[in-house]
């Protein structure tokens, strides 16, 4: 089966075309990051505040852990059988494609929310005393202060739902949804088991990349790095 699957991969004719691998990875990643852009327009404003003003913390962490709780595919299976959103084409995410992305920008709510609440929530006290010390009146004090500190955890957040909702954007193809996961399903339900294992073996590799690309920025995000340069010796003078 890993020779099959590698063969289907190094088939060029297997990458192109409406039902090729690089048409829907492309289509995947087009509704992963929609999902998530809908999830942080949501949700990142809303934690942000509610950990800046300290209040809320109760509401925000159990609704992220109901969120956790509802199974995604549970709940696209009951957007797609209502009569809206229902299995009509949305533009380019294909068929399916509204309540495909309703459910995984539900799913991507969990970690933003949870994350940019305690990112705020937990800046040193310290730090916001010495800025209330400066006059800094309170949107000074959370732009200048809380959120570059609280940056590398919202990172944290974005880049755990980014990776989690690519790799929960194969269940669409259960619902005849866009997505790699038409691969996998067609691969498996035909029993063409190379096909299938060469679909799960990109998702796997994007993932993998998308976790990198994610941590970079992450990195990139924290204002307390130091870049560490080496510095020349000074040789004392002598008489």
């Amino acid at each position: 089966m890993l020779a099959d699957a590698w063969a289907y991969l190094l088939d060029g004719a297997n990458w192109v075309g409406d039902e090729g691998l690089l048409p829907l990875l492309l289509q995947q990643l087009l509704i992963t990051v929609t999902a998530l852009g809908i999830a942080l327009v949501i949700g990142l404003p809303l934690a942000l505040w509610l950990g800046h003003v300290g209040r809320g913390g109760f509401l925000a962490v159990n609704v992220s852990n109901v969120g956790r709780a509802i199974p995604t595919f549970a709940l696209l299976a009951l957007l797609v059988t209502a009569a809206w959103p229902g299995t009509a084409y949305f533009g380019p995410y294909g068929r399916a494609g509204l309540a495909t992305l309703l459910a995984l920008a539900a799913f991507a709510l969990p970690p933003v929310i949870t994350n940019a609440y305690v990112a705020v929530r937990e800046v040193a006290p310290d730090a916001k005393e010495a800025a209330r010390g400066m006059g800094m009146s309170g949107w000074q004090q959370f732009a200048r202060v809380e959120l570059p500190l609280a940056m590398p955890l919202v990172a944290t957040g974005v880049r755990l739902a980014l990776v989690q909702v690519w790799a929960t954007a194969t269940l669409a193809a259960l619902v005849a949804g866009p997505g790699l996961g038409r691969v996998i399903t067609d691969g498996f339900a035909n029993t063409d088991y190379g096909k299938g294992i060469a679909g799960a073996v990109v998702v796997a590799l994007v993932a993998l990349v998308l976790e990198l690309v994610g941590s970079v920025v992450q990195r990139r995000a924290d204002p307390m790095r130091v870049a560490v340069r080496p510095t020349a010796k000074v040789q004392p003078a002598t008489s």
